[in-house]
């Protein structure tokens, strides 16, 4: 793992643990090194359950990673989600001791931490405090105050909270698998990254990643994250309707689920009839397929409202805030059959299935761009992107400190400038606070 350019991105979801290894090639695609599948047991709803088989479960991913790559992993990013996550929004402010000199980088961290020290409910963290848009003075609707004069400095604040244990537990299962943790990222936005384009974030879009314990929502708009909710529900829930249904095992109705499954009950005849083998000499059961997909769809038509629910809450209807790209649907409970069709009749946006292929490289195989591995994709790219941002700062900021400048240029730079070099540094700085904090976390856990 010398290799500055290879990320790890660890998905640690209900159903599956993924453990994925990529690079950047010379074309600025990610490139897939080696990927390690394995049965997620000891999670529940992306909240850890079992600390020893959820330990056992990344072990065995990553072993496989490293086996089909021939790549030592000794560190990974890790994706946050599960049921114990909600947002809010927050306004705050500060009051510059000296308007006469032009907002700067510090004027912003001094009101983040402002907002960090918030109350939380007892048991509950601050994970992410996401700026989305200033007012400097009661100008409203700035995206990037630094440079700008003023006294007053406002912001509102889309703020992610998680439960303390919870992300503890998940960073003593990486630390006792003998991997270090290089990082945390939400898992809604890993896979936004990973299947959503600038252009979409800019119309306004909202991403529903279907996993097998809970459907993450989170909405864009004007390229900023405006709202994420996570649903407890996902394909773990359609599979238990369809094993007592049916009164079949589980494995018999995931089966079921997946090669012959469909949201659209209208697309089967009553004359389909599928076998089930009985157990142990039993007589084998018939379902018919309509019967199937009517179960299927009672089901998902519950999860979608849930999540159009908070579509609304979000204020879908209004004019300014209307999401024009519509709906991306990913995960592996987006390859259930007409589901993009029942997304758009119940909720009248436009819906299409989102696949992580845009930023891979054109040789990657067809099940990695399948839309289940879309959060261990993202989780890559999310550490590859902020790896080749740190580098960029730092060839900026020894660029700087070797060119004279003329006194008169530099003043004027001062006020145009700082702000593309000042913004990478300010995400790397809430980034690298994040991650301290973490560790600090699991140091005093020990």
């Amino acid at each position: 793992m010398d290799n500055n350019n290879i990320a790890v991105g660890l998905d640690i979801g209900t159903t599956k643990i993924v453990a994925m290894i990529g690079r950047n090639n010379e074309y600025g695609k990610m490139e897939i090194l080696g990927i390690g599948k394995s049965k997620s047991l000891g999670v529940h709803r992306g909240v850890v359950n079992n600390i020893t088989q959820t330990i056992q479960s990344i072990q065995q991913a990553v072993q496989d990673a490293e086996t089909s790559s021939g790549i030592k992993i000794t560190e990974v990013v890790v994706g946050i989600a599960g049921q114990h996550i909600r947002s809010l929004q927050h306004s705050d402010y500060i009051t510059r001791p000296n308007s006469d000199e032009v907002i700067d980088i510090e004027d912003i961290d001094r009101l983040c931490n402002q907002v960090h020290k918030l109350v939380m409910l007892p048991g509950e963290e601050i994970i992410h405090v996401l700026p989305q848009d200033f007012k400097v003075d009661g100008q409203a609707e700035i995206k990037e105050p630094i440079g700008m004069y003023g006294g007053r400095l406002e912001a509102n604040f889309h703020v992610v909270v998680g439960q303390v244990s919870s992300i503890r537990n998940i960073g003593r299962c990486v630390k006792s698998s003998g991997l270090e943790l290089s990082g945390i990222t939400l898992e809604p936005l890993a896979s936004s990254n990973a299947v959503l384009s600038q252009e979409e974030k800019e119309a306004g879009v909202a991403l529903i990643d279907i996993g097998g314990g809970t459907t993450d929502l989170a909405i864009f708009k004007d390229g900023i994250i405006r709202h994420t909710a996570v649903i407890p529900f996902g394909g773990n829930v359609i599979t238990e309707d369809i094993k007592e249904g049916c009164s079949i095992i589980e494995k018999q109705a995931e089966l079921l689920k997946i090669k012959f499954g469909s949201a659209w009950p209208g697309e089967n005849k009553d004359n389909e009839i599928v076998s089930i083998p009985g157990l142990r000499g039993r007589e084998p059961k018939e379902i018919t397929l309509k019967n199937l997909s009517k179960i299927i769809h009672a089901r998902v038509v519950e999860i979608i409202e849930q999540v159009y629910l908070e579509i609304k809450n979000y204020g879908h209807e209004e004019q300014k805030k209307k999401l024009i790209a519509g709906i991306v649907l990913t995960g592996g409970g987006a390859q259930l059959r007409h589901l993009k069709q029942l997304v758009e009749y119940i909720t009248g946006m436009d819906t299409r299935i989102g696949y992580p292929n845009e930023h891979l490289a054109g040789d990657s195989d067809s099940e990695t761009t399948s839309p289940m591995y879309a959060t261990a994709v993202g989780l890559v790219l999310s550490s590859l992107n902020s790896r080749v941002k740190s580098q960029k700062m730092s060839i900026s900021t020894e660029h700087t400190a070797t060119d004279s400048v003329e006194p008169e240029v530099a003043e004027q730079d001062e006020k145009h400038t700082p702000a593309k070099k000042d913004s990478s540094k300010e995400s790397k700085r809430f980034f690298d606070k994040w991650a301290e904090k973490f560790k600090d976390f699991l140091d005093n856990a020990e």
